[in-house]
């Protein structure tokens, strides 16, 4: 949309999920001005749920893809609904699905968004290589399909790729735009297929497409099977009686870790430059699991000795030793910097789990100290 157009519509939160309900929260109509409109897959992840913020707060009109499932997982964006309504904003969700290409062009010409950042996947990287094709399809398939419905639409918008750190699996860091990639689990090579499929619509169909290569970024919102939520979810969980070990694999492996809530800005970034590209998004700082542990646990007042137990279920066919960004570029070009640190990312993530475990264990009657 150029800035002289403007979007007629309404102030508030509507829920729009094709084929299911309406419910409207009207604030009264808004002037004729000139909104950006994105739509974001994966809303109801840990990264769609942070730009979303993001975005309203920017006055966007958001758009968020939802798949229909029989036990919504909406626990991340339930409060945008009195976020957006606080903010006069408009936030929309729609059912749809990365797997349903009609679904997909059917949405881009209803909503007609001027940036869509897809954020779906099927992101766990151990889980990868149980549901192999799954993840093929969503990850990597999906994004082409979203790519296609852009083209076949000939919708004229930015569109945003997550691309992975894991795409470069074990090559030696640091890690930057031309390090060659080497994936090594399922996950790793459907996002490789994702990014190259996002480089070669830009370059054949002069899409403004680009791809955030985002490493290792957590927050409280972070899903409880991945490595660094199970280690702070353990850490108050046996602080507050309830739990007694923590069971890990690989706890050498080192992360370039950072914090979503920054991340989102810096695929905000990206889509606002007039010239497409692909950038490295981390911190330049990378730490072990084990790491990870000692930090949580000792923010906790325990020892993790006591607590800590290896299990080799949980190591993957074939691991990644080390990643750490190098995002000089990103810093140069986009002018983006982490705000938040290690230290204050695990203690961001072990205040909310604190807070968690001790009202999980007044409801079960177990001794909290917290």
């Amino acid at each position: 949309m150029s800035s002289t157009e403007a979007r007629p519509g309404r102030l508030g939160l509507v829920f729009l999920m094709n084929g299911g309900f309406d419910a409207r929260f009207p604030l009264g109509p808004f002037p004729r001005i000139a909104m950006s409109s994105a739509l974001i897959t994966g809303i109801t992840g840990q990264d769609g749920s942070y730009l979303a913020e993001f975005l309203l707060r920017k006055g966007y009109e958001v758009h968020g893809l939802v798949r229909r499932i029989s036990t919504p997982n909406h626990g991340r964006i339930d409060h945008l609904k009195s976020f957006a309504a606080g903010l006069g904003g408009c936030l929309r969700f729609h059912y749809g699905d990365l797997g349903d290409s009609t679904s997909l062009i059917r949405l881009l010409n209803l909503v007609k968004p001027d940036e869509i950042y897809n954020l779906a996947a099927q992101s766990h990287v151990s889980v990868s290589f149980d549901v192999a094709l799954a993840t093929a399809d969503v990850t990597g398939l999906g994004a082409l399909r979203m790519l296609e419905a852009v083209r076949e639409t000939n919708l004229r918008c930015r569109f945003y790729q997550a691309s992975s750190s894991e795409m470069f699996g074990n090559a030696a860091p640091p890690l930057n735009e031309l390090t060659q990639f080497h994936p090594r689990s399922p996950y790793a090579c459907a996002k490789v297929f994702a990014h190259y499929a996002t480089v070669n619509y830009r370059e054949s169909y002069g899409l403004h497409a680009v791809s955030g290569i985002l490493f290792n970024h957590e927050s409280p919102r972070r899903g409880e099977a991945f490595v660094t939520r199970k280690i702070t979810r353990a850490a108050a969980r046996i602080r507050a009686g309830i739990q007694e070990k923590l069971y890990l694999g690989n706890t050498g492996a080192r992360r370039d870790w950072g914090f979503a809530g920054d991340f989102v800005e810096a695929m905000w970034l990206m889509l606002q430059r007039d010239e497409a590209d692909d950038f490295v998004v981390g911190t330049g700082v990378a730490h072990s699991v084990q790491e990870f542990v000692e930090a949580a646990f000792g923010y906790a007042g325990l020892d993790w000795r006591q607590h800590l137990e290896k299990d080799e279920r949980y190591l993957r066919p074939a691991d990644v030793n080390h990643l750490r960004a190098d995002a000089a570029k990103a810093r140069e070009v986009l002018g983006w910097r982490p705000a938040v640190d290690f230290n204050g990312l695990v203690r961001m993530m072990m205040d909310a789990d604190l807070d968690l475990a001790a009202n999980e264990a007044r409801q079960s009657g177990a001794v909290s100290v917290r």
